[in-house]
């Protein structure tokens, strides 16, 4: 392994269904290496679907190049029940449910625990990622840590669970809190358990959800685990921080939805990175003396951002008409049409037309930053 000063950490925010842009982004830095077999990165964070990418990049770690071929295998082909149930008469009894909830004030039959149900999802993690080997290529030496992060409902606070063969122990703070863990199928679930639309998953006697949630310092655990260069593949479009609303009519529950969701996967990021310029420039001020914190010396962090060139939920109403039949009735539903643009859509929609055209786009994206991305990773 490099010093510390040369460690570099991969981190792959949440982003449902978008988390395919990632994978195309490896990809093109899988073929700016050469197709080498070593990974680039010293240290892995992922949260939420990034959760995922990272951890099946771990357990394949020893080829990095085949770990991508594998990963962009599964999202290349991924169809909707992969993810969760899409049955017909499952849908059906899934919305009685939770009508006859609403109407009887939950007197007449249990609360739901979900909207949706994503077993299937449960079954693909444990068929196309091995958890020892993840174990293995880190306490190898292979890797130094892969973390992967969600949330306490019980502790309200962030939770990084992380593997590593670093001497980095527990750490506690003001809403975060890291914990050393072996990672497996149970911590990858509750990172993308995304609250009321997936059931919460029970970690410990503790009930745990989506990563995003509270993730107010989302590059906070990668630094701790020693990274000091930071590539950061996010699935927020630049294009819309400056996209406004044209429609003048009351927002319906799709519109609304989609804004959470875009906000609880990409919101703390930006904000974070914020604050690390802020750090950055004060070091700079201060090149001739230590900067600390109470417990530390402060240094400097080097970052790059790679995000999608286009708004991802136009790609989505193209690959609409490809939704499961019960499920494009449920998304109608909820104010998702075929001729709207739907960010909600962007997140659950997960088909190989539409993650397909993802990986693409985010291999494009890369190449374009070529030089960019060779200077940084020094290759």
């Amino acid at each position: 392994m490099e010093s510390f000063d040369q460690k570099i950490g991969l981190v792959l925010p949440g982003g449902g269904a978008r988390g395919a842009y990632q994978v195309g982004v490896l990809k093109a830095i899988s073929d700016i290496q050469g197709r080498e077999e070593k990974s680039p990165f010293d240290v892995i964070s992922g949260t939420s679907a990034g959760a995922i990418n990272a951890s099946m990049i771990t357990s394949e770690i020893n080829n990095f190049h085949q770990s991508i071929i594998k990963l962009e295998n599964v999202w290349g082909r991924f169809k909707t029940n992969q993810i969760y149930r899409t049955e017909k008469l499952f849908m059906l009894k899934q919305s009685l449910h939770w009508l006859l909830t609403l109407v009887s004030g939950g007197l007449l039959t249990q609360n739901p625990r979900s909207l949706l149900d994503n077993q299937p999802l449960r079954d693909l993690l444990k068929e196309k990622i091995n958890f020892e080997n993840i174990n293995h290529n880190i306490y190898s030496g292979v890797l130094d840590a892969l973390i992967v992060t969600a949330v306490s409902y019980e502790q309200r606070e962030s939770v990084s669970f992380f593997t590593t063969s670093t001497k980095v122990g527990n750490w506690k703070k003001v809403g975060r809190s890291g914990k050393k863990s072996e990672i497996n199928v149970e911590h990858l679930m509750a990172s993308v358990a995304l609250p009321l639309i997936f059931p919460a998953i029970t970690i410990q006697g503790q009930y745990f959800g989506d990563g995003a949630m509270r993730q107010e310092t989302p590059l906070s655990p990668v630094i701790r685990l020693g990274a000091s260069n930071l590539l950061i593949i996010s699935t927020e479009s630049s294009k819309n921080n400056t996209k406004k609303r044209s429609d003048k009519n009351y927002p319906d529950f799709s519109e609304i939805g989609g804004y959470i969701l875009d906000g609880l996967f990409s919101g703390s990021l930006y904000s974070d990175l914020e604050r690390l310029d802020r750090i950055n420039q004060i070091i700079a001020q201060n090149q001739n003396q230590k900067v600390q914190t109470e417990t530390k010396e402060m240094k400097h962090i080097e970052y790059l951002v790679i995000s999608p060139s286009v708004d991802l939920a136009e790609i989505a109403m193209k690959c609409f008409k490809d939704i499961p039949l019960s499920l494009r009735m449920l998304f109608k539903g909820i104010g998702i049409k075929k001729d709207m643009n739907s960010e909600l859509l962007s997140f659950l929609l997960f088909e190989s037309s539409f993650t397909g055209e993802l990986v693409d786009l985010g291999f494009h994206d890369a190449m374009e930053r070529k030089e960019e991305i060779k200077h940084f990773l020094k290759i």
